[in-house]
């Protein structure tokens, strides 16, 4: 059987989670009626839940898969990032969060009323150059103890280092997987794999004309910055991956949509435990799009389980 039939074991990979993390807030309530002060919904809030989001959320979708997860990244000294440990620790993710006195962690709160989000407020602010640099000597002393390393950039100011922690990781041996951000990707020079999706990617490369543009415009990408692979997300066309072999695909499973915030988190981290388990890049492509049919069909930012993902192939 190949590595497309079967899931392989994941309880031995390590998988070292280096970004921004957040948190995701959801208040939950019922809408019956619209405030006479503006033409907006009253919503009469029934609960809350807190998740973890951004990078956190990559390490949460790793961890469902049954893998050892370490995450490394910064939060502030406040109640937001206590729950952010908490939860963390509950998704036995062995979480090193450093904390700084000066930020608020990044917080984004979401009003659900009859399951549409009707209103987000985030609050944010990027870290200080002490506690990065102390971060960075932390993420020195972990890679040894992993057999690879995902970075999750959500542009929140915990990557400064980026650049530096690309270049250990490759000196070490460690393969490296970035899911990027921004208007500039030579930062990521040196990675093994980029997960831009299509928005990001037309932000580097500008717009295809065709696939075959598209390829020659990847190649071009991936030989200028030394990267060993691009997967390429498309939302309903699929993924596609572009590496030294070529173009491989994988259409979009016809699935309902509910809700597909967090799910470049879920594919990331998915194609992550599936390449730390020794399968190759188009066979765990092959279950990172599986898992993200999975994931839209849930409310906010949500996991796939092992049993999930191998119930989707059947």
């Amino acid at each position: 059987m190949s590595g497309r039939d079967v899931l392989p074991a994941t309880s031995a990979a390590r998988i070292l989670v280096v970004g921004d993390v957040m948190l995701d807030r959801y208040w939950f309530g019922d809408v019956s009626r619209i405030s006479p002060e503006a033409p907006v919904p009253i919503v009469r809030m029934t609960r809350a839940e807190d998740r973890p989001g951004g990078a956190a959320n990559v390490a949460r979708n790793a961890s469902a898969l049954g893998t050892q997860v370490s995450l490394l990244s910064v939060v502030g000294q406040d109640e937001a990032g206590d729950s952010l440990d908490r939860l963390l620790a509950e998704s036995a993710v062995s979480a090193h969060l450093f904390r700084d006195d000066s930020v608020q962690t990044t917080l984004k709160l979401r009003v659900i009323g009859r399951s549409q989000q009707l209103l987000r407020i985030d609050f944010e602010q990027r870290p200080q150059a002490e506690v990065l640099a102390a971060k960075l000597d932390t993420y020195k002393q972990l890679l040894s103890a992993h057999d690879l390393v995902l970075i999750s950039d959500y542009d929140k100011g915990a990557l400064d280092h980026v650049e530096v922690m690309i270049r250990l990781a490759k000196e070490a041996g460690k393969p490296v997987l970035v899911d990027p951000k921004g208007d500039d990707f030579t930062r990521y020079a040196g990675a093994t794999v980029l997960t831009p999706n299509r928005g990001e990617l037309q932000g580097i490369v500008g717009r295809w004309r065709s696939e075959a543009d598209l390829a020659a415009r990847v190649e071009a990408l991936r030989k200028d910055l030394s990267i060993g692979a691009v997967l390429l997300t498309r939302s309903e066309e699929g993924m596609t991956l572009f590496d030294e072999n070529g173009v491989s695909h994988e259409p979009t499973r016809a699935r309902e949509v509910f809700d597909v915030s967090g799910a470049g988190d879920t594919v990331i981290a998915t194609f992550a435990v599936m390449l730390a388990c020794g399968l190759s890049a188009p066979d765990a492509m092959h279950w990172a799009n599986l898992a993200a049919g999975v994931v839209v069909g849930k409310l906010g930012t949500a996991v796939v389980s092992l049993d999930e993902l191998r119930a989707s192939a059947s």
